[in-house]
């Protein structure tokens, strides 16, 4: 049996003023992966334009996990504070629980 999961990107700043500065620049358009890459503190993922791959429940911190599960695809999530910073989120893909 497969579970849920979905896969994101993420944009993780220091603060809640940066993260609004971004999700403002994302609403007029700009690219989220070219941003992850010059903005996001979060190095690992940053290099990959955001990219977190593919993850089920339990995986992620909880308050950004329920945002990554409760976006559609293509959706930009609202800033999420974890004990990390502060995320702008955006979801590539869903797959559902299957047997």
């Amino acid at each position: 049996m497969e579970k849920e999961q979905v896969k994101a990107r993420h944009i993780l700043v220091a603060t809640e003023e940066e993260a609004q500065k971004i999700h403002q620049e994302l609403e007029k358009g700009a690219d989220f992966t070219k941003l992850a890459e010059e903005k996001s503190i979060d190095h690992g993922s940053a290099k990959q334009g955001g990219d977190l791959g593919y993850f089920g429940h339990g995986k992620m911190a909880p308050e950004f996990e329920k945002a990554c599960f409760s976006l559609k695809v293509g959706d930009i999530s609202d800033i999420v504070k974890t004990q990390f910073g502060y995320h702008v989120i955006t979801l590539e893909d869903k797959k559902e629980a299957s047997l």
